[in-house]
């Protein structure tokens, strides 16, 4: 007889299951949920006699799902949602729940908006603690498999699950050191000129926000980077330029020269993307009016 049965698959359990079917391994998804790698573990062991399967087996320094691990991420997802809108009407004082939110956003995003939103929620005695992943160019599976809670991007994922709200939206301009160079005056400088250009992990460029002008005349980019925040150690005493949001200079951009682009390009707006699980739940729509309520003002302050 099975020491387990099917009541011993609580919430955690089954959290436990998805995060070691999306990080596959046992010690990466103890990091992930803050518990130790027996504590998984035992949790995986449980799983195993209560569902009948082996459902992951090792392969070089991690872990495969079975048929029968890959067929439960659907069901399990699901079940998860449904245990966690049984709270949604409960009663709702922020400063009676402590929060944590996992948010997907860049540099730009994430420093122009949410040092601010936790230093006012401490003041106001708020128990807030934030987690951020970088979104690159987001795929709806982030927010499906509750990786993340928001994410922030000019490139919202699409879905019949996926809900987006326009937060703000910033022209682009050239970033650049006055001190070493003056800016492209015309279509053709610009392309000529040497580039810094911030390449996501999947591969795919920052530059997918330029629409509307023809990017294989652009040079080739002299430096690729990885993230935003290392633009200007490059550009600073160098001839190279990068471009970027208005709402740069702000943040991760704020010790560089910059200049309007000498050509027509749309401007890029920012949106915040969430899965409907989280849509009616108090402590998220809290989270989404706070940051809602600065990205108006920053809004405000660059027209």
């Amino acid at each position: 007889m099975n020491k387990f049965d099917f009541t011993d698959l609580d919430g955690k359990v089954l959290r436990c299951f998805l995060v070691i079917l999306e990080e596959s391994s046992v010690s990466r998804a103890a990091d992930r949920l803050g518990v130790t790698q027996s504590a998984v573990s035992h949790t995986l062991a449980k799983l195993r006699v209560v569902l009948g399967d082996p459902l992951f087996v090792r392969s070089g320094q991690g872990l495969t799902p079975t048929e029968r691990a890959l067929s439960l991420r659907e069901p399990v997802q699901r079940v998860l949602d449904g245990i966690k809108s049984l709270t949604d009407a409960r009663p709702f004082d922020p400063l009676g729940e402590e929060m944590h939110f996992d948010i997907a956003a860049n540099d730009l995003q994430r420093e122009l908006i949410f040092p601010e939103l936790l230093h006012r929620a401490r003041s106001e005695g708020v128990r807030l603690s934030l987690g951020f992943v970088p979104s690159g160019v987001p795929d709806p599976a982030l927010l499906r498999s509750d990786r993340c809670q928001l994410v922030l991007t000019p490139l919202p994922p699409d879905g019949p699950d996926i809900y987006q709200r326009h937060l703000f939206t910033s022209p682009l301009q050239i970033y650049y050191d006055a001190s070493h160079r003056s800016p492209p005056d015309s279509w053709q400088s610009y392309c000529a000129a040497e580039h810094v250009e911030v390449r996501f992990s999947d591969g795919r460029s920052a530059n997918v926000v330029m629409r509307g002008v023809d990017q294989s005349q652009i040079r080739p980019p002299t430096v690729i980077l990885p993230h935003f925040g290392a633009i200007p150690a490059f550009v600073k005493g160098s001839d190279l330029i990068s471009t970027d949001t208005t709402l740069m200079k702000l943040g991760p951009l704020a010790a560089l020269d910059c200049a309007p682009l000498p050509f027509a390009c749309d401007p890029v707006s920012i949106y915040m993307v969430w899965h409907e699980r989280s849509t009616a739940d108090p402590a998220h729509r809290w989270l989404r009016a706070r940051v809602e309520a600065i990205a108006a003002r920053l809004q405000r302050g660059t027209q």
